[in-house]
C-alpha cells in the first residue's frame, strides 16, 4: 500500500510537467507512431536482494553488484504508441527462465519459466524530433511462475535512439517491486531492444 501511494504521488507529480511543456510555440506534433520491437533482457534478483540485506550503499561501496553468470537471460516483445509528444504507451510480454524461490519457499535447484507482462508510461525528456532521448519509465504489470500469480509495478528509466523515424534502439532498466510480495520478488530488469513502426511513416 504504501509502494501504491508513492506510485501516486510519482505520478501526480511528474504528470503536469509533462503536460506543461506541450504548451511550446511550435505546433508541430511529435506524437510517435505505433511500433512493434523485439528484446533482450537480463533478470536480477541478486543485486536487489543483497540491497535489501543490507543497504544501497553497502551494495555501492562494496561492489556487491551480481555479476553476469548470476543474471537470468530472456526475450520480450513491446508495442510502443505514443500518447502525447511527451508520452509514450508501452506493453510488454517477457519470456525467460529463472532460478528463485518465492518468499516463504525453499530454494530449487532447476531453472523454471517465468512470464510477466506490463503496461507502462514511458515519459521522455524531449520530443521525438531528437535522435536520443531519455525517459521514465512507470507502470504495472502481472507475472506467473510456477503456478503463482503476482503484479508488480515497474519503475526506471532508459534512453531512445531514433534512426530517421523508422525504427528505434532502446535501453533501460527497470526496478520492479512486488504488489503481491508472497508470489513475486524485487528484481532489476536490464533490456536493450530495438522497435519499427508499423504501416508507413507520416
Amino acid at each position: 500500500m504504501k509502494m501504491f501511494l508513492v506510485f501516486c504521488l510519482l505520478i501526480s507529480f511528474i504528470l503536469p510537467l509533462t503536460l506543461g511543456a506541450q504548451s511550446s510555440v511550435s505546433t508541430k506534433s511529435y506524437i510517435r507512431a505505433p511500433a512493434l520491437g523485439i528484446s533482450f533482457f537480463l533478470n536480477d534478483y541478486i543485486t536487489p536482494s543483497r540491497i535489501r540485506a543490507n543497504s544501497l550503499s553497502t551494495v555501492l561501496r562494496h561492489r556487491q553488484f551480481a555479476s553476469f553468470k548470476e543474471l537470468s537471460p530472456g526475450i520480450g516483445l513491446s508495442y510502443f504508441k505514443g500518447i502525447l509528444d511527451h508520452i509514450d504507451f508501452a506493453g510488454t510480454f517477457n519470456a525467460s527462465f529463472v532460478n528463485i524461490a518465492l518468499p516463504g519457499q525453499s530454494n530449487t535447484t532447476d531453472d523454471n519459466f517465468l512470464i510477466e507482462a506490463d503496461a507502462s508510461a514511458n515519459i521522455k525528456i524531449l520530443k521525438d524530433k531528437y535522435w536520443v532521448n531519455p525517459y521514465l519509465i512507470v507502470g504495472v504489470g502481472a507475472s506467473e511462475f510456477k503456478g503463482y500469480y503476482g503484479a508488480f509495478m515497474p519503475l526506471g528509466g532508459g534512453i531512445k535512439i531514433n534512426f530517421f523515424d523508422e525504427a528505434a534502439l532502446f535501453i533501460n532498466t527497470q526496478y520492479r517491486i512486488p504488489v503481491t510480495p508472497e508470489t513475486s520478488n524485487y528484481h532489476f530488469v536490464h533490456t536493450l531492444g530495438i522497435a519499427g513502426i508499423l504501416g508507413q511513416k507520416k
